[in-house]
């Protein structure tokens, strides 16, 4: 039932949104498994428009937050306001209080913006003067980085974007899918309303359901062997790669593995994971987790690249004994 709902609304974006179902896809995923997301392209891939368009589709709460170098972090979470008539201070609450957040160019803004809502993801709750408040369920943080433009950015330090569950790249669309692209956005009496599909209460009942899907024991192991061959290359056969490597990845990533994993199981019909599905996320998992080093920007190497010879390199053993 959850699953024809899930394809229903998928549906429903593509009504709006034409060739990036990669990215609805793994908005879905963050939203089901309480984790957040960093999308990164060029401007003009719909990113924005998708955020939204899900949004409406999910029934949810939505706001927008232009991150700009002069935002400051009250601009986010709020503030204490004088009230003249009763002659006291009021909180007044910044748009962080709503289900989905897209935070639109989200390396414009400088650190202490960052912080600010890298910790309400975090603690999701924001302290505004003396009082503490609880950040609205399900709160899910959708922030977009340009990776063109990089005058006057404030690009995210590696500790904070390990925050995010998943990074994931946005690519072109294809000749046919832009060709609609055109066709729609072209015609000015185009409608991009859509009809709401899930409710809160479906995706609080996904995530029960996903807490159910089963991954057996050496899957589990196959997720830890993956992330420790980005710490200790060496020891598992990747010596050409190791050179590229500074550091691997945090234990966060086993852990989102895990839960993105289900996730994809559980949104085929499946209540078990299989190797395919760890795969599947895998590079959206890991690739801003993996630091590289001088030498790899050198002979422009990237962190996918790496990911996918990892992928083809650790074999999934059905008897693994952890050393």
């Amino acid at each position: 039932m959850h699953q024809e709902k899930i394809q229903d609304a998928i549906k429903e974006v593509r009504k709006v949104v034409v060739g990036q179902d990669r990215m609805v896809n793994r908005l879905l995923i963050g939203l089901f498994t309480n984790g957040h997301i960093l999308l990164e392209g060029v401007p003009g891939l719909a990113k924005t428009l998708t955020v939204n368009t899900l949004a409406k589709v999910l029934h949810l709460d939505f706001n927008r937050i232009q991150f700009t170098p002069d935002l400051l972090p009250a601009d986010l979470i709020g503030t204490m306001i004088y009230n003249q008539q009763n002659g006291d201070f009021e909180v007044k609450k910044g748009p962080i209080f709503s289900n989905l957040i897209l935070a639109d160019e989200v390396n414009r803004s400088p650190a202490k913006v960052q912080s600010a809502l890298l910790e309400a993801m975090q603690e999701k709750q924001v302290t505004i003067g003396e009082n503490t408040f609880q950040l609205d369920r399900p709160f899910l943080v959708l922030a977009t980085q340009n990776p063109v433009d990089q005058e006057g950015t404030y690009p995210l330090p590696e500790a904070q974007v390990d925050r995010f569950m998943m990074k994931v790249h946005i690519d072109y669309p294809g000749k046919e899918d832009e060709l609609e692209v055109m066709r729609r956005m072209a015609n000015m009496s185009f409608s991009s309303e859509v009809e709401p599909i899930l409710s809160k209460e479906d995706v609080f009942d996904i995530r029960d359901k996903i807490n159910q899907v089963e991954v057996s024991e050496p899957l589990e192991h196959y997720i830890i062997e993956l992330v420790f061959a980005t710490r200790f290359p060496e020891q598992y056969g990747l010596k050409e790669e190791a050179k590229y490597i500074q550091f691997g990845v945090s234990p966060r990533a086993s852990i989102n593995l895990n839960l993105a994993s289900r996730a994809v199981a559980f949104m085929n019909g499946r209540d078990y994971v299989l190797p395919e599905d760890i795969k599947d996320v895998a590079e959206d998992v890991l690739n801003h987790r993996i630091i590289l080093n001088y030498e790899a920007e050198a002979d422009n190497v990237n962190t996918r690249d790496l990911i996918q010879i990892i992928l083809d390199k650790i074999p999934i053993n059905k008897s693994v004994t952890l050393k």
